[in-house]
């Protein structure tokens, strides 16, 4: 359910199941995870794109999935709670994964979907894209998704698609911060790959630590915020492609 293409260090991994909306299966997490440990690795790829095939970005979590762990003994707990993590643990991968990532949104990315798309670096997204956190409409509060939801985008207006089930229209995702560039739907890939050179351009070693950087001093108490980040200063000066 994923191909993958590297040139010119940009590694570009496809969603590429669009009979099921590119749902989040438990095959599907797995070739995710498989696909970015292997981008980890690769010391050659310095920007990755993920997008995907089809009408929706993704659709989250595979429905039908997710009702057949209701026949176990135990109601579907045990089952239930091994998808989750599976997919909490995947969503932390692209987070930490060493290179930046570009969401490239096509379509409609809800519930699951909309997580994976907010757990990226940066997001571009076509003008007809629409992004959403629907879970309630069905009776299921979006906990997991919320996450990476509230990490882009205020808390007053993340609560507000949690609690409505609305959609979010991509201008609208554009102006709250959640999506850091509009395309033409016919230029989407090609925006993407715009910002996805412009980045690796820059210097490699610069961008993974900063990108680490980054991510640890969010959420920390100023003083140590700048505590960390002044001896990450101190290391990126000391490399020896730093000017």
């Amino acid at each position: 359910p994923v191909e993958r293409r590297d040139a010119d260090g940009i590694a570009t991994v496809t969603l590429a199941a669009p009979e099921t909306l590119n749902a989040l299966s438990s095959a599907m997490l797995q070739a995710l995870a498989d696909t970015f440990a292997d981008i980890a690795d690769d010391n050659s790829l310095r920007v990755v794109i993920l997008r995907a095939e089809g009408k929706a970005f993704s659709a989250g979590h595979d429905l039908k999935e997710v009702q057949a762990c209701r026949s176990a003994a135990d109601g579907g707990r045990a089952e239930l709670a091994a998808l989750f993590d599976r997919c909490s643990a995947l969503m932390q991968a692209v987070t930490a994964l060493p290179q930046p990532v570009i969401a490239a949104v096509q379509g409609v990315a809800t519930a699951a979907g909309c997580q994976l798309a907010c757990s990226c670096d940066l997001i571009v997204a076509s003008e007809t894209a629409r992004f959403g956190v629907n879970g309630i409409n069905l009776g299921l509060f979006c906990s997991t998704p919320m996450v990476a939801v509230t990490r882009r985008i205020a808390p007053s207006a993340a609560f507000e698609l949690l609690t409505t089930g609305e959609f979010l229209s991509a201008p609208r995702a554009h102006a709250l911060g959640l999506v850091n560039r509009l395309a033409d739907p016919m230029s989407l890939d090609a925006e993407a790959l715009i910002l996805a050179r412009a980045i690796a351009a820059k210097d490699p070693a610069a961008i993974r630590l900063g990108k680490r950087a980054f991510q640890a001093q969010m959420g920390l108490p100023l003083a140590q915020a700048y505590a960390l980040t002044s001896q990450v200063m101190v290391g990126n000066a000391l490399l020896p492609d730093t000017d």
